[in-house]
């Protein structure tokens, strides 16, 4: 079960961190979300997720949130081994369902680099 799990060392919480994985990060594109991803020194995969206000209210970016870690917990095998992948809602994101969510970012981890 604990491969299932969203567990504290997965996470990026530190603001420096982020702002590494911006400046030395490769940068990916879909309709609704971006990723970034970078090499990680603790050797294991990790999440950080941005959802800014411009986005919606706090309603909407939580929900955001919550389908984003979702996710993550339960494809993990799509997120890259000793990488930190962030993954950043963008402006105006329709509501979307969790299939729709899933569809849109499997399609984006699994696309041609």
């Amino acid at each position: 079960m604990k491969e299932q799990s969203y567990r504290k060392p997965e996470r990026i919480t530190k603001r420096s961190r982020f702002k590494t994985i911006y400046d030395q990060g490769v940068w990916r594109s879909s309709k609704n979300f971006t990723i970034v991803t970078c090499d990680n020194p603790q050797g294991e995969r990790r999440l950080g997720i941005t959802v800014t206000r411009k986005t919606g209210n706090a309603v909407k970016r939580n929900r955001i949130k919550r389908l984003i870690r979702e996710f993550f917990r339960l494809h993990k095998n799509l997120f890259p081994e000793r990488r930190d992948v962030v993954v950043m809602a963008k402006r105006n994101v329709p509501p979307l369902t969790f299939r729709q969510a899933c569809h849109e970012l499997t399609e984006l981890f699994t696309r041609e680099k």
